[in-house]
């Protein structure tokens, strides 16, 4: 099981170096307290060289969690929206080989593959201690984890505190307490990712990034379970 601590604001110069713009959020004041400039490409594995499909170039993005991606470790439920961590989990060598599938960690992907647009969804956290949430290139490795590349970026909750991660680099979230649910905001174009606060309809956290192909809706747990919320409209306070 991988596990993250937050770090201190000393991290956000290696950040810059792992290429990511930083941009971060609180409260009603909307003031920009680190801009970090950013790259990055990786080489790809057989799994890129496959063809994907810009499948939803416009907004309100609809998803499900795609099986073939799940981890051994993790099981979907809710009409594949939600997913529930097993710690025995079932034996890989007993599972369908699946170039997909997350091989070495406890990630699931959702099915819907994003190429531009401006897409909001929520996930409901409040049965895991322990969990990424975010999105990744749909190429991304699978012999990876979310946050531990420049493929994904995604905020995480472990250790009773909340941090942006990317290329194993953490940067701690204020401010967020343990809501039951929380907003993923994501402008393509823009090359902005947001943590929402539900409640209030307003930015938490915002990082900006270069994305260069398409993405998927990506989850890691560790503990409990989450349930996801697709094909919503963005709150009005975020336009």
């Amino acid at each position: 099981m991988a596990t993250s601590a937050a770090v201190s604001g000393s991290v956000c110069g290696s950040i810059a170096a792992a290429g990511v713009h930083l941009v971060r959020l609180y409260g009603g004041s909307g003031r920009a307290v680190a801009l970090l400039s950013a790259r990055h490409r990786r080489c790809m594995s057989p799994l890129h060289r496959r063809a994907y499909v810009f499948t939803t170039p416009g907004n309100d993005v609809k998803f499900k969690l795609n099986e073939k991606t799940a981890h051994s470790s993790l099981d979907l439920f809710k009409k594949n929206t939600g997913v529930i961590y097993r710690i025995l989990g079932l034996d890989p060598t007993q599972m369908q080989d699946n170039p997909e599938r997350f091989r070495d960690w406890a990630v699931v992907f959702g099915d819907e593959k994003i190429g531009g647009g401006r897409h909001y969804w929520e996930v409901t956290v409040k049965k895991s201690q322990e969990f990424r949430i975010g999105v990744a290139e749909a190429l991304m490795s699978r012999d990876e984890c979310v946050g531990t590349n420049s493929s994904s970026w995604v905020f995480g909750y472990a250790q009773r505190r909340w941090f942006f991660m990317m290329n194993k680099k953490t940067v701690p979230v204020t401010l967020v307490g343990k809501p039951d649910r929380v907003g993923i905001l994501l402008d393509y174009e823009k090359g902005v990712l947001a943590l929402v606060d539900v409640e209030k309809g307003n930015v938490i956290h915002s990082i900006k990034a270069r994305f260069m192909g398409p993405l998927c809706p990506a989850f890691g747990l560790w503990d409990g379970e989450l349930l996801t919320h697709s094909d919503l409209e963005e709150p009005a306070s975020l336009k």
